[in-house]
């Protein structure tokens, strides 16, 4: 029979008694009661008290559970000292990732990127784009639960949202729900620069 040293057998003990504080500390940034935690995970207000209190360790399903609830890695809650992750997320205008592909999947004439990208914690998105003349999202963008802001830095937009119409030109921003048919194009003879800023609900 393998023998293990003290020191061995307890250096899990403090990942393990850290999980109790992450958890609450992840609620409370969130502005969560023990009850809409327990709405959100599907664990009980009752279990989520005690494992905050370091009375109960949870399964790995619940704490899958839980970490999905408050948008956090579960190694977050079971990491060994590492540093942490950054709270904001930094991208660099030359280090734009592609936009989303479900961004405006049926556009042309469009050159597009990422300058924000959704995470569980972080629902938000944002893509910058110039159109072309003629270029535009196509018929329709799929529909999804949530709202855009569009935000139009140069040249012209026709945007049509629901059937209603609207000119936007630099300056001008349009705030919709995403779940309503919407598009958008350059009819004009010179190219559009604009932002769009995203939240799924």
């Amino acid at each position: 029979m393998l023998d293990v040293e003290p020191a061995e057998r307890g250096s899990w003990e403090p990942i393990v008694g850290a999980i109790g504080p992450k958890l609450r500390e992840a609620r409370q940034q969130l502005g969560l009661s023990l009850q809409q935690l327990a709405a959100r995970s599907d664990v009980s207000a009752a279990a989520i008290h005690k494992v905050e209190r370091g009375d109960m360790v949870p399964t790995i399903t619940t704490l899958l559970k839980l970490a999905t609830a408050v948008g956090r890695p579960i190694g977050h809650f079971v990491d060994d000292g590492a540093p942490p992750a950054p709270v904001a997320t930094l991208i660099r205008a030359d280090e734009r990732p592609a936009a989303p592909p479900e961004w405006a999947p049926a556009a042309e004439g469009v050159a597009a990127a990422a300058v924000a990208l959704p995470t569980a914690r972080l629902p938000a998105s944002g893509v910058v784009a110039e159109v072309a003349p003629g270029g535009g999202s196509g018929d329709t963008r799929p529909l999804r639960p949530g709202e855009e802001v569009l935000l139009v830095l140069d040249g012209v937009l026709q945007v049509e949202v629901a059937g209603e119409r609207y000119r936007l030109s630099a300056g001008d921003s349009l705030h919709y729900p995403t779940d309503r048919p919407h598009q958008w194009h350059n009819t004009d003879a010179a190219p559009a620069r604009a932002v769009w800023f995203s939240v799924r609900s």
